[in-house]
């Protein structure tokens, strides 16, 4: 008989942490506390259920799809959300983990379907009501029994690459079809952990060399310096370097984004839409603790991430205002700052591979929504800078309608007033001269858009 590398218990956690998932963003972080809580984080067992966390929602939209088809609902939207977890991660096991839809491996399959029927059932009895555990028993035999085959082209590259219709046919306008085929499979692969080195309280070599007393193998980032790479599970819970605030969870393009800003001790600074604090903390750093940094934000779970954040690493010049950024000129006044970071609210597609669930959640109008808002910030960001002093945007968004768009219908609009600093390393230039990107599949790094503005004389 073969064996089961994981447990009920372990499925009743994947269960909650997709649930979870759909509230907490980003999604590894709802992974990461439930994870957490189950004894899981750190263990032989989290590799494995990472990674299937991560499929589910990779595929969520052909997984959504297929509930819909056994549910028969149009929009699996309207079912009970422990539910809808649970047939998610029913048809993930059933219908799509090769190691239990192989014939060779039946009696690991009606294991599963029974962790499933009895402990998710329980579960789900206990999170709602008996019925939805009652329904949920009857319909796993359903998703055992499916088989899923693609109907059509794009349902065939939606599985293969694991991405909606709509954004393979925006990446394919982009940047073309076989280009599009490199960034879409970079999209699937399993990207290090990134960490940056809190320059005021350690130095790379001490974090070097206590990663590797800890046996993990390291490497310094390609663009900064002060960025280490490596291959997770990392407990960041037990990790002394965490707790003492000598290093911050940070991708290496958006480290790269307060070095371009180049904010100095004693400047002020404003950082319009700055929780959970990763670029504020960075900009403190690059101060030395020396100035002011206006933080605005409106999400409350996400200040505290960031309050935690500064107060774990240090930084003490950050004033925190739980306030939509567009208010910023009438509370602190207008050309108040020497530098401006509108990291601006996107729909984060240039992050796919850590961000799983957005793969199905973009949409067109979501996408014009966001430039919406997008422009209206850029604006509010021209009345905080000095004439003289600099604003850099930045997305981690790959589309133009979000970036270039946003950028030269600025520049246009103030085209006496403002001027592009120009942008040449260490990633590609935008589709506008002077603004620059990163690239998933040419930088290895998650995707980015940077403009950095300079303002020219007085609004």
């Amino acid at each position: 008989m073969s064996y089961l590398p994981i447990s009920g218990r372990d499925i009743e956690a994947l269960v909650k942490a997709v649930r979870l998932g759909e509230e907490v963003k980003p999604s590894q972080q709802a992974k990461r506390d439930v994870f957490k809580e189950y004894g899981i984080a750190g263990t032989e067992k989290d590799r494995i259920l990472t990674a299937i966390y991560y499929d589910i929602w990779r595929r969520v939209g052909i997984i959504d799809r297929i509930a819909s088809e056994l549910i028969g609902v149009k929009d699996v939207a309207i079912i009970d959300p422990w539910l809808r977890a649970g047939v998610r991660v029913a048809i993930e096991f059933l219908v799509f983990e090769r190691f239990i839809r192989d014939s060779r491996y039946r009696d690991l399959r009606e294991i599963l379907i029974r962790y499933l029927k009895s402990r998710v059932s329980k579960l789900l009895s206990s999170e709602t009501h008996p019925y939805v555990g009652m329904y949920f028993w009857n319909i796993v035999d359903a998703i055992a029994q499916y088989r899923w085959r693609p109907r059509n082209m794009y349902e065939d590259w939606e599985y293969r690459y694991m991405v909606s219709k709509t954004i393979i046919e925006k990446i394919v306008d982009l940047i073309g079809f076989d280009e599009a085929r490199k960034l879409l499979k970079e999209f699937n692969k399993v990207y290090p952990i990134c960490i940056r080195v809190n320059i005021l309280k350690s130095s790379v070599d001490e974090v070097l060399n206590k990663l590797s007393s800890e046996g993990v193998e390291a490497s310094i980032g390609s663009y900064v310096d002060t960025v280490i790479k490596f291959k997770g599970p990392y407990n960041f819970d037990k990790s002394q370097l965490f707790k003492e605030g000598k290093i911050v969870i940070q991708d290496e393009a958006a480290a790269l984004a307060s070095i371009i800003l180049d904010p100095k001790p004693g400047e002020v600074v404003v950082d319009m839409c700055a929780a959970p604090g990763g670029k504020t903390e960075h900009i403190g750093e690059l101060m030395r603790n020396q100035g002011t940094i206006y933080a605005f934000d409106i999400d409350e779970k996400r200040i505290k991430r960031m309050k935690e954040l500064l107060n774990r690493t240090g930084i003490t010049i950050v004033k925190i205002y739980r306030e939509d950024a567009r208010k910023a000129p009438n509370i602190l006044g207008e050309e108040i700052a020497d530098k401006v970071l509108l990291d601006a609210p996107c729909t984060s597609s240039g992050t796919l591979m850590k961000n799983q669930e957005l793969r199905w959640r973009i949409t067109e109008d979501e996408i014009k929504e966001a430039s919406i808002l997008q422009y209206e910030l850029l604006k509010t960001a021209l009345k905080l800078v000095k004439p003289g002093g600099r604003l850099l945007y930045t997305t981690c968004s790959i589309f133009k309608e979000e970036n270039e768009d946003i950028v030269g219908r600025i520049v246009k609009e103030f085209k006496d007033k403002v001027k592009l600093v120009p942008l040449n390393k260490p990633f590609d230039q935008g589709f506008i001269e002077g603004t620059m990107r990163a690239w998933p599949h040419r930088h290895k790094t998650l995707g980015f858009f940077y403009a950095l503005i300079e303002k020219v004389k007085k609004i």
